[in-house]
């Protein structure tokens, strides 16, 4: 795996508070977990960046490197990997996901 593509993958974790590397984009996603993960996030009001890794197989395969995950969606909050889809839903279900995200939910 080449450093170049693990330090990008770096620099995007570090640099957006919510961070999802997806199938497809969230207004099309093109997997079932992606897709998930999106709606689950949409609840929270929360901004979020996304990658979709279907445009690039480097950073597909990388991002399973970096996080030492092997499956796609993976989630961040603020540098830290949270986890797939399993992971995320959990979390949703039993208010984990709404305490870590509160701070970051968009003011009207």
């Amino acid at each position: 795996m080449s450093n170049d593509i693990l330090k990008q993958i770096d620099e995007a974790v570090k640099s957006n508070d919510v961070l999802l590397f997806m199938k497809g984009t969230p207004d099309f996603p093109q997997c079932g977990f992606s897709q998930r993960v999106v709606a689950i996030l949409a609840e929270y009001d929360v901004p979020f960046a996304a990658v979709n890794v279907l445009l690039n197989d480097a950073v597909r395969q990388g991002i399973k490197d970096y996080a030492d995950w092997p499956t796609i969606p993976q989630l961040y909050v603020k540098g830290e990997f949270i986890g797939g889809c399993d992971i995320v839903s959990e979390m949703h279900e039993n208010g984990e996901l709404k305490e870590l995200l509160a701070d970051l939910q968009k003011t009207v």
